[in-house]
């Protein structure tokens, strides 16, 4: 119920189903649906001592649920798979819905949570993320405490096997990668190659999300070189059809989004950035990870296949 102290707890559920699911769409239906058990067990005459741990369970249970069916789409996901980007615009700082999500997981994160199994997954953003002692990750998950240590110890390997660095983004370097952002895109909007080049780091790599949808790179790109030709000529195209790019925090980071002539979101773009320099660029162009930002363009959209 709108308003209801359940509801401030409305952030923190949002992030734990958007880091089990890499959905907006998808995490904002498990909120939703952890808060209409509440109700009708409220409605059935249960007493709820504790709405936060109701709901915190609840939620991860069905994020759990919802990776065992989620598994095997992705295993057929055409090119990169990238989440949906979650979107704060550079001119719109002020507080939002998602506030706890943005300190906390990067798109860069949550890919390497892709390599966990969705138990794995809840045990290790649980432990990891939000900082829940282990006697709560067992009562959340429905594990034993000995069994969630080992868990987690597990997970911890497998992710920073692909990663040394674990975690998000670093909140007091956001302002500063605000103003990097707006430098570093009217670079490559504007064809400054020498500036483009100083900004990417040597071993700068860009990935494209498009799903078989929309016009993208296949894989990924590496070399500073490439990157900035790709940057340039991507964006000189986009602008002569009319596009506008708005600097934004894109889960928590650095980033933009694409308009078209008519307003409508044509891509989201992320950014790594680690000692002034760009390590990686992620974007996303498939239109069905869009479409939460409002209406979505078909500019880049592939035709549907006969």
């Amino acid at each position: 119920m709108p308003g209801s102290p359940d509801e401030t707890y409305r952030p923190l559920l949002f992030s734990i189903a958007y880091g089990m699911t890499g959905s907006v769409g998808d995490a904002e239906d498990i909120v939703q649906d952890a808060f209409l058990g509440l109700t009708r067990a409220r409605q059935a005459g249960t007493v709820i001592a504790d709405p936060k741990a109701y709901l915190t369970t609840a939620v991860t249970r069905l994020g759990i649920n919802h990776m065992r069916s989620a598994r095997v789409r992705r295993e057929t996901y055409v090119g990169d798979w990238l989440p949906e980007p979650v979107v704060v615009p550079a001119d719109k700082p002020g507080p939002a819905e998602h506030a706890e999500l943005a300190d906390s997981l990067s798109m860069a994160f949550l890919v390497l949570l892709e390599a966990l199994k969705p138990v794995e997954r809840a045990v290790f953003m649980l432990r990891e993320v939000f900082g829940y002692g282990y006697a709560d990750v067992a009562r959340i998950t429905g594990k034993s405490e000995v069994n969630c240590r080992q868990i987690f110890a597990r997970a911890r390997r497998r992710v920073a096997a692909d990663s040394p660095v674990l975690g998000g983004v670093v909140p007091g370097r956001r302002a500063e990668g605000e103003e990097f952002a707006r430098r570093f895109f009217e670079a490559a909007a504007g064809g400054d190659m020498d500036a483009l080049l100083d900004m990417l780091a040597p071993d700068v790599v860009f990935r494209g999300d498009g799903g078989g949808k929309a016009q993208t790179i296949t894989r990924p790109i590496p070399g500073r070189r490439e990157v900035a030709r790709l940057l340039v000529v991507a964006l000189r195209r986009a602008g002569n059809q009319g596009a506008s790019i708005r600097p934004a925090q894109v889960n928590g980071g650095p980033g933009a989004v694409l308009h078209d002539a008519d307003g409508r979101v044509l891509v989201v773009v992320e950014m790594d950035v680690a000692d002034g320099k760009v390590q990686t660029i992620r974007t996303v162009a498939n239109p069905d990870k869009l479409g939460h930002l409002g209406p979505v363009s078909d500019l880049a959209r592939l035709p549907e296949p006969n």
